[in-house]
């Protein structure tokens, strides 16, 4: 029986969209496997599509902070093996019926017919960034001048952030998922983002405004759940989008033979490019009580982490799972999880990349590399890229 005794991050050379090589292989040899966790901790890891779906869909697997092991350690968290309760608000950690109560009152306000009445409002945001990226060129980062700023103005919007606040509120999230400030400062940005959230929720009490957080003033939230769910959002609706669609046109710049699929048929390109990417690379879930899974028995008390990069690659799942193919039907990826923990952004986030990437491409049809792209580490969980300079030559 195959035992890791290291959760493997290093992706193979010169091939940053790919799962790790030990994973891979461990996929194909047992895709439910025994791994020694940070501190002893004998737990499990699963590289399996069929299997890792399994795992997200039965509610028997706790997504529990408290209760989960860390399979790899964290930047300036190397010596924590075991984790504190999720902070009030933050419903990755959670179970039901805390998940539920918090999922039912923001569910509606995420539906694919509400995300979709916001396509206009995304497309004039875009060719507003477009425009200033143009101003800006003609070399940029194409990061910082439009990846960040797109999500960035919708999730403020959408919520309700003041346009005089805007600024303020995205250095906070930018120092947050900084890859390169010490642990010290990226725990003072947590602390900066829910006191600002804090004076916001207050506000909106105050004086409503149409947007969700004022309509969230009508629930029974006290002020730090209030609190605690917009910081959630606000700062996870900024940073995997920004990431998938910079990551996004990483891939295509590597990959240009794909634009065309990508501006022939947005809705299909992108689906393949959140399975290909598989920015959120990692999941972890601990069982509450013995559960079977592919063909082991997984003992309640264990923690079992989820390689969902090699699951989305997995062949018995997707035919040549990893080529980039913009033709693919790749409906059913894992990309933002499964069952009652699924992304609740998932429609948000498709809405901006079917619109952003394809105007970005034909706004600026020369567009190309200029130099290294600056990756994230992968021990931040969400993958993505730091800064990605392109340059393009100025048509007439």
């Amino acid at each position: 029986m195959s035992h890791l005794t290291e959760f493997p991050l290093a992706r193979p050379a010169g091939c940053p969209f790919d799962p790790p090589a030990a994973l891979t292989e461990l996929r194909a040899e047992e895709p439910v496997a025994r791994m020694t966790y940070p501190g002893g901790h004998e737990g499990w890891v699963v590289t399996g599509f069929a299997e890792a779906r399994a795992v997200l869909a039965d509610q028997r697997f706790s997504s529990r902070q408290e209760l989960l092991r860390l399979p790899y350690p964290l930047p300036g968290l190397e010596e924590l093996t075991e984790m504190p309760p999720a902070a009030v608000g933050d419903m990755t950690g959670i179970d039901a019926p805390e998940h539920t109560r918090f999922r039912k009152l923001l569910v509606g306000s995420f539906t694919v017919r509400r995300m979709r009445q916001l396509t206009e409002r995304v497309a004039e945001v875009t060719a507003e960034h477009l425009a200033a990226m143009r101003e800006l060129g003609p070399e940029v980062d194409l990061v910082a001048a439009f990846a960040h700023p797109v999500p960035a103005v919708m999730i403020c919007e959408l919520l309700g952030v003041p346009y005089a606040d805007r600024d303020t509120f995205q250095r906070h999230v930018t120092l947050l998922f900084s890859a390169d400030a010490p642990a010290q400062e990226r725990f003072a940005g947590i602390t900066r983002l829910q006191e600002y959230v804090a004076e916001l929720v207050a506000a909106k009490r105050s004086a409503p405004t149409d947007d969700l957080f004022s309509d969230l003033t009508a629930s029974d939230l006290t002020d730090e759940e209030l609190a605690g769910v917009g910081s959630f959002l606000l700062a996870a609706g900024l940073d995997t989008t920004a990431n998938q669609i910079a990551l996004g046109a990483y891939a295509l710049l590597r990959h240009p033979e794909q634009i065309p699929l990508l501006l022939a048929d947005p809705d299909r390109g992108v689906e393949e490019l959140l399975r290909y990417l598989t920015i959120t690379h990692t999941g972890v879930r601990t069982a509450l009580e013995d559960v079977e899974l592919g063909g082991q028995v997984i003992r309640a008390g264990e923690t079992v982490t989820l390689s969902t990069q090699a699951a989305n690659r997995d062949p018995l799942r997707f035919d040549n799972p990893d080529e980039l193919d913009l033709t693919r039907t790749a409906i059913g990826h894992l990309t933002f999880g499964h069952g009652i923990h699924q992304c609740l952004g998932q429609q948000l986030a498709r809405v901006e990349m079917r619109v952003a990437m394809p105007a970005l491409f034909t706004a600026f049809p020369t567009l190309r590399l200029a130099g290294e792209a600056t990756l994230r580490p992968d021990h931040q969980n969400i993958y993505g890229v730091q800064s990605l300079p392109v340059s393009w030559e100025e048509t007439r």
